[in-house]
């Protein structure tokens, strides 16, 4: 047949290292239908400072695959909250080749059609804190790439037709594919009239949704006569391939016929008429996606490229124990984004009888459901029992209902089909069951009740058990606790919720306790972070003592705001917020730089309030912008170091001395304070994790606020000069008399009166 090549591709992002799913970055691929093979091209490269990041190590980039929806990950192997099932996905690890750059492939033979997930992301770190803008980082950023081959014109069959072929020598297999509607409970293949050299030389292979692999439904057609292929509970409303291949060196040309019988289990006595619009086949697709394709309610063709069809009988009994039951629908709610609750008609309450099942359908939306957390609840209604010991049982299955006619069996799982098991009895009346990033589709719960006795369980007998039964959509497990916040993330036009857990909780839902911080560390770390900006209170009463009032004010309003930003800002329960957390950061980062501000202006020894307001108002300027950038908050603060450096500089040159003049000050203040505050920023810059953040922290205030202590000037001395002298009345004038003469510094015989002042 002929081949299409579709090229797809992401644009790069940074990888972060794994914390929470939170953490990760998620890719979106859709891949067509009747797609043979896929080819993913994983591209991953170093950057430092805008160039390649040659001298950056190499650390190992784990991705992960998985079909329908995302991968639901555990690279910790942490443990997940109760009754949750975990799906399974294919992870893959990249190792360097080159320096900067490597590239991995992942081939994938007869994926299944519809939406991909990529997950990728570093191993955990130390948590180390750093400083935006200190240092160009190390990056690590990775791009998929997609390349699918799909086959165009791919021959349809149509139940009860019979489909001729001829298969040259240089042909190996020929693929067909049926299209499933609802309410079909089996599919039967069969190759007729196959003529070859030796015999029938052909495999029959079946699967649903892409064409078959190796490990497919399979049956050797030289083995068995007639040359049957049947699959039981088949997937609903989907494409299933047929390959039929030839043995390996067979000679010749093979010749046989192909037919497909669909059994119709909503009228167990009669096999699906061909073409015929019943309420069982409306649900079929408008078009059969080939040339040629048939619309509903329209005839078979009478020929098509690959060779003949006509109708064959159709049997009128089906094998016991295939007939379906009723599907009850449900009213799908939606309150908020992965906020659906899925309401039953004439519910919650539902009764299980004891000769037939129950079963409902979920139907999940493509993408817009995937993201999210499905719940099932089960409650047995005990009163309902009558004194017999009735077990309910239930299997929730992706795609078709799982009804198996034998009422003894308990398992919710065949050789093609895996589902979840729940079960409910008098002893234990409730039970849940949590599925993260649901594969999208219907979801069938059948509801069976048994009772059990000596010999195992059995059907009951004039039993009806009755049955709270609930199903919603939410976005995190339990809305991730007291400890963890549920985020809704986004990855182009895709939403998905996640965890993100703190005070050393781990987990989908924040519930593994294995590095849980207890209670009593988080008060004594709350403790800490709050009671050493106590330290300021030496530097306020320095700063009244020295008739420094502005000062002692800003560092009256940092004290308040860090004491209370920091009871705000802990991971665990020990927390009490007095206003907006926005609110308190923005005040606690303003008052710590407009400490360091106002401290410098006061060294400087100037006076003018507009330096005070500017500083006020720069500051507030660059917090606005960005309040980790380095440079944000830097450049005020050495703003505020050039104006003193340029007054003392100003002073020193105008006395011709040193300033300031002892060495007394420089050596018991201004260098012990300066290197108390050197260390305070180091330890901040470079030592600081969040492991030790809590004691790092804290000795950061001590020092910062110890450094303030020392480098506050001393008060102001009287200057020696003598005030001007009182006025002398006399006749209504006021002589105002020179001030200079008064001080002694001119000779009084050149004295001059300068004014002659109005009393």
């Amino acid at each position: 047949g002929l081949f299409v090549t579709d090229y797809f591709t992401r644009t790069p992002r940074k990888l972060s290292p794994f914390r929470s799913f939170a953490s990760i970055e998620l890719f979106h691929f859709h891949i067509p239908e009747d797609t043979v093979i896929a080819v993913w091209n994983l591209i991953t490269f170093k950057e430092q400072g805008g160039t390649f990041g040659d001298q950056c190590p190499d650390r190992s980039i784990t991705v992960y695959f998985r079909s329908g929806a995302p991968s639901v990950i555990n690279p910790l192997h942490t443990h997940f909250p109760r009754d949750t099932a975990v799906p399974g996905s294919f992870a893959l690890t990249l190792t360097w080749t080159l320096p900067n750059r490597t590239t991995g492939v992942f081939n994938v033979t007869s994926p299944l059609p519809g939406d991909w997930f990529l997950a990728a992301h570093l191993p955990k770190d130390e948590g180390k804190i750093s400083v935006k803008g200190l240092y160009e980082e190390c990056q690590y950023l990775f791009q998929p790439q997609l390349i699918v081959q799909r086959l165009l014109n791919i021959a349809v069959l149509y139940p009860g037709y019979v489909t001729e072929q001829s298969m040259a020598p240089h042909n190996r297999s020929c693929l067909y594919k049926v299209f499933v509607p609802s309410y079909t409970s089996r599919v039967l293949v069969e190759v007729l009239r196959c003529r070859g050299t030796e015999g029938c030389p052909l495999w029959l292979r079946m699967r649903a949704k892409a064409p078959p692999l190796h490990n497919s439904t399979a049956l050797d057609c030289r083995e068995h006569a007639p040359c049957q292929l049947a699959l039981d509970l088949p997937f609903w409303q989907h494409w299933y391939y047929v390959l039929v291949e030839k043995h390996p060196g067979v000679p010749g040309t093979v010749s046989f016929q192909v037919t497909v019988q669909l059994t119709d289990c909503s009228r167990p006595s009669l096999a699906r008429p061909p073409f015929l619009p019943s309420s069982t086949s409306m649900n079929m697709p408008h078009s059969f996606g080939s040339v040629g394709g048939l619309a509903l309610g329209d005839n078979p063709p009478l020929a098509s490229p690959n060779g003949t069809k006509h109708p064959v009988p159709i049997p009128t009994a089906s094998p016991a124990g295939e007939r379906c039951w009723p599907v009850r629908p449900t009213l799908r709610n939606e309150l908020d984004t992965f906020s659906v609750h899925f309401y039953i008609f004439f519910g919650p309450n539902v009764s299980v009888p004891p000769d037939r099942p129950a079963v409902f359908v979920i139907n999940l939306l493509p993408v817009l459901d995937s993201g999210g957390v499905l719940n099932l609840e089960l409650r047995l209604n005990v009163s309902s029992l009558c004194g017999e010991n009735v077990t309910v049982f239930g299997c929730l299955n992706h795609e078709v209902p799982l009804t198996s006619g034998d009422n003894a069996s308990v398992t919710c799982e065949t050789e093609s089909l895996a589902g979840f098991l729940l079960s409910v009895n008098a002893t234990a009346s409730l039970s849940r069951l949590r599925i993260p990033y649901p594969q999208t589709g219907s979801w069938y719960l059948s509801l069976r009740s048994l009772c059990a006795t000596e010999h195992g369980f059995e059907p009951c007998t004039n039993v009806t058990a009755e049955v709270y039964l609930r199903a919603y959509l939410s976005p995190c497990i339990n809305d991730c606790g007291i400890y963890g916040q549920c985020k809704l993330l986004r990855t182009n036009n895709y939403l998905y919720a996640a965890c993100e857990c703190k005070a050393g909780w781990n987990g989908w839902g924040c519930t593994d306790n294995a590095e849980a911080f207890s209670y009593g560390f988080q008060l004594l770390s709350t403790l800490l972070l709050c009671l050493s900006n106590v330290m300021f209170v030496p530097p306020v009463a320095i700063a009244v003592r020295s008739h420094y009032l502005l000062e002692a004010a800003v560092y009256i309003f940092t004290m308040f705001f860090s004491t209370f930003y920091h009871a705000c800002d802990q991971p665990g329960i020990v927390v009490f917020c007095i206003m907006e957390y926005d609110v308190l950061q923005f005040c606690d980062f303003l008052g710590s730089l407009m400490s360091v501000w106002v401290t410098v202006i006061a060294m400087a020894r100037l006076q003018p309030v507009v330096l005070y307001l500017l500083g006020a108002m720069l500051l507030s300027m660059a917090l606005q912008m960005d309040r980790h950038g380095l440079w944000n908050l830097l450049g005020p603060s050495l703003f505020a170091l050039g104006i003193m450096a340029v007054a003392w500089t100003a002073r020193t040159i105008r006395r011709r001395h040193c300033y300031p003049p002892t060495w007394k000050r420089w050596a018991f203040y201004l260098c012990p304070g300066a290197l108390i505050a050197a260390a305070a920023v180091l330890l901040y810059a470079f030592v600081e994790t969040e492991e030790n953040y809590f004691y790092i922290h804290s000795i950061w205030h001590l020092l910062i606020a110890g450094s303030v202590g020392f480098l506050l000037p001393p008060r102001t001395k009287p200057s020696g000069r003598l005030g001007p002298l009182p006025r002398r009345k006399g006749c209504g004038y006021q002589l105002c008399v020179n001030e200079q003469e008064e001080l002694g510094l001119v000779d009084p015989a050149v004295a001059s009166i300068n004014s002659i002042c109005t009393s």
